[in-house]
């Protein structure tokens, strides 16, 4: 990646802001010297100080002055607030890329007054830089813009650009997924545990599991089900187990879980008009 030459803001310095900055620093996109970050919490000022030595403010516009690219990193109950706070310094020229969950397009380029917008659903794991974010730009994004975006994204895991309209499946999908992942990640381990595995031991096994199954995927290019049937065995332990899994219609729940989840999120952002 070339290094960015834009003074990049964070309007928000939780979780996910910080795990951006994180990714942006390790990966030399950018210098601690290019990056500010606003947060009404003294803690999380401090620790991005501290910890990324980046310059901090509890005034959002000033930040969003001093800034070529903002980064809308708050909650999405409170964006209507601070789209409407920094509106007078959000000019046409500066980028805003927002992370909020739900909050449509329209609703940022409304609130801002600029249409070079781009709205990212990013997932949990980029706190440990392996997320999956999916970027939808408004009619104001250049294809320079969107790859910008997609460098920083890029910095903590994959990211690739979408319609917005596909965004909602993203979210049912990637964004709520980590969670699905979890659950069965648990359930495992539970199973190792009542098998007879002490507890750490099954939850070390079941994670790196997981994880091993997931970068074959991603490494191989394989389909999923190509990587199963290798694994089953004719009669073996395998087939048994996963005629178990279909007896419990695990795929159809999985299924059902997502589309739940896209079908929130569409609610979600009839909500933010």
């Amino acid at each position: 990646m070339s290094p960015l030459t834009q003074q990049i803001g964070f309007l928000g310095a939780g979780n996910m802001g910080e795990a951006l900055i994180k990714g942006i620093l390790k990966s030399n996109l950018c210098l601690p010297s290019q990056i500010r970050a606003a947060d009404p919490s003294a803690e999380r000022r401090m620790l991005m100080e501290q910890t990324y030595g980046v310059r901090t403010t509890t005034d959002n516009r000033e930040l969003v002055r001093a800034s070529d690219v903002i980064l809308l990193a708050v909650k999405p109950q409170v964006m209507p607030a601070v789209l409407e706070e920094i509106r007078p310094e959000a000019k046409p020229a500066k980028l805003c890329i927002s992370i909020a969950a739900g909050i449509p397009l329209r609703t940022i380029t409304k609130g801002l007054g600029s249409d070079r917008v781009i709205r990212v659903m990013p997932n949990t794991p980029a706190l440990v830089l392996e997320g999956a974010s999916a970027l939808a730009g408004a009619s104001g994004a250049t294809p320079a813009d969107l790859d910008l975006a997609l460098q920083i994204f890029s910095a903590v895991g994959r990211a690739l650009v979408l319609e917005e309209q596909h965004l909602d499946a993203v979210t049912g999908l990637s964004g709520s997924g980590p969670a699905y992942v979890f659950l069965i990640l648990e359930a495992l381990a539970d199973a190792g545990v009542k098998m007879g595995l002490p507890r750490h031991v099954a939850t070390t096994l079941a994670a790196q599991t997981v994880l091993g199954s997931a970068r074959m995927v991603l490494e191989t290019g394989k389909h999923p089900g190509q990587l199963k049937d290798q694994v089953a065995s004719p009669a073996g332990t395998t087939i048994a187990g996963l005629h178990r899994l279909e007896e419990g219609k695990l795929r159809a729940t999985l299924m059902n879980a997502v589309e739940a989840a896209t079908l929130r999120s569409r609610e979600l952002g009839k909500e933010n008009p």
